[in-house]
């Protein structure tokens, strides 16, 4: 009697072993396998924001692409300890969840902010760049700088606090005490910068060139009737980076040492040009963030 409970007792560890380890590949948690040649392979999360063309978006047959997905394709193949997983999501579920641990890292078009810091790791090299404007009806097109907006006294579309871009016209105002732009929080992560600004709500926007030429300046944009109406002032040039994981310090010096060499090879370059138009990294010696 006492063998027959010892093994119903064995059998019952055994039982909960195996259930806490499903849990534990159910939570997030990247997972390991081992290729032919023995070499151990970690298979990650990589989330981006699947609504963000050209930066990060579904293409018409449900692959994930964009610049920054792009680039982080070209770390996994220089990579072969890690396998890259696509999970593709919106950006306030992006942020929460490689904070959390869901995703061990996420792309966004993400800038740096010091309150960032404190749940995400940056690593040592940027992903990209990415031009910053201001969204102004036609007949505002000679202001070309925050400063020319605010002098004008202008009113600037909302802002979510945790958005970067927020950062970016704080830290000018900080700089500017005399000709702050009126800067105001929004309830939203974004707003419908164009639709804000045809509409006269507001006297211009903050907006990336990439989606303001998807949705303002492509032939099938969803704004394409207001190009003549609304124009795009670049006022800066920012570096853009992966947000990793806080317990991810190895994955992040890997994919250092990566793009590095992505970059040396001007990949990023060429990606920038496929999906921007343009090459930002032509400016980089005049990016000051």
């Amino acid at each position: 009697m006492f063998k027959q409970k010892k093994k119903l007792f064995q059998i019952a560890a055994v039982g909960l072993a195996s259930l806490a380890i499903l849990a534990g590949c159910s939570s997030g948690e990247a997972s390991k396998n081992e290729t032919e040649d023995g070499v151990k392979v970690r298979t990650v999360k990589v989330a981006y924001d699947q609504a963000s063309k050209p930066i990060s978006y579904i293409d018409d047959k449900g692959n994930p692409t964009g610049y920054d997905v792009e680039v982080m394709k070209l770390v996994d193949e220089l990579l072969p300890e890690y396998k890259f997983e696509y999970v593709g999501t919106t950006s306030d579920d992006l942020l929460i969840g490689v904070e959390q641990g869901k995703y061990q890292v996420g792309v966004k078009n993400a800038f740096f902010t010091q309150e960032r810091t404190e749940k995400f790791i940056f690593p040592k090299e940027f992903l990209g760049l990415s031009s910053a404007g201001l969204v102004l009806r036609k007949e505002d097109e000679g202001i070309k700088t925050l400063a020319d907006f605010a002098s004008k006294g202008y009113s600037l579309a909302p802002i979510a606090a945790n958005n970067a871009q927020y950062t970016i016209i704080d830290e000018y105002n900080k700089a500017n005490p005399n000709n702050k732009v009126k800067l105001q929080a929004g309830d939203a992560f974004t707003v419908d910068v164009v639709q804000w600004v045809n509409e006269g709500r507001v006297d211009g926007g903050v907006m990336i060139e990439g989606p303001f030429k998807q949705q303002v300046l492509a032939d099938d944009g969803a704004y394409h009737n207001l190009k003549d109406e609304v124009v795009y002032n670049e006022f800066a040039v920012i570096k853009t980076w992966p947000l990793f994981n806080k317990k991810e310090q190895e994955f992040a010096d890997a994919y250092d040492k990566a793009i590095a060499q992505i970059k040396e090879q001007k990949k990023t370059s060429e990606l920038s040009k496929e999906f921007y138009g343009r090459d930002l990294f032509e400016v980089l010696e005049n990016v000051n963030r």
